[in-house]
């Protein structure tokens, strides 16, 4: 009967914190998101933006869980027109991979370094790179950037007449979320 009494107040105890762990828990979603993709060529340094992209976390404590960014290659624009769009789709395989994507089994509220994996044009590199989140009532802004090289994703340098662009590609990228 102690023994019962034991597991019963165990498992009641267990119950609760977890209810209490799950009940804290806040599911958010982006409200808004602004992506930039820079690099460069010998002739001019080159820019392509979007603000389609979708973004999901569980903030739980200080830190999102389980956080998901996808973004559609497609939606990425530059103002150069659309033959650069174009290469710059060639060179990520939108065609075979039309999305970008990082995930991540946890981002901390402030300043950090947050790791997980980026797959561009259908290869999954992990990465770490400096993010700050800033937290405001329920609203969450997450603004992170990060350098890659396009040959690291199996991509080649889009190029136009013989002229090719930079290896280096930096991204930058902010989400509102709620």
């Amino acid at each position: 009967m102690k023994t019962l009494r034991i597991f019963l107040n165990a498992t009641i105890l267990c119950g609760t914190l977890f209810f209490y762990q799950n009940a804290e828990a806040q599911k958010i979603n982006q409200k808004t998101t602004t992506i930039a993709v820079n690099g460069t060529s010998p002739l001019h340094d080159w820019e392509m933006n979007s603000s389609a992209a979708t973004f999901t976390g569980t903030v739980n404590g200080n830190s999102i869980s389980n956080a998901t960014f996808t973004m559609p290659v497609k939606n990425l624009k530059s103002k150069k027109g659309t033959t650069m769009d174009n290469k710059a789709y060639e060179a990520l395989k939108a065609a075979q991979y039309p999305t970008i994507s990082f995930t991540t089994s946890s981002i901390n509220i402030g300043k950090s370094n947050v790791t997980g994996k980026l797959t561009i044009a259908g290869v999954s590199k992990n990465v770490s790179f400096p993010v700050n989140v800033a937290k405001n009532e329920n609203t969450y802004t997450i603004y992170g950037t990060e350098t890659v090289k396009l040959s690291d994703y199996g991509m080649s340098r889009p190029g136009f007449m013989g002229i090719k662009t930079g290896d280096d590609v930096t991204i930058k990228v902010n989400i509102v979320a709620q």
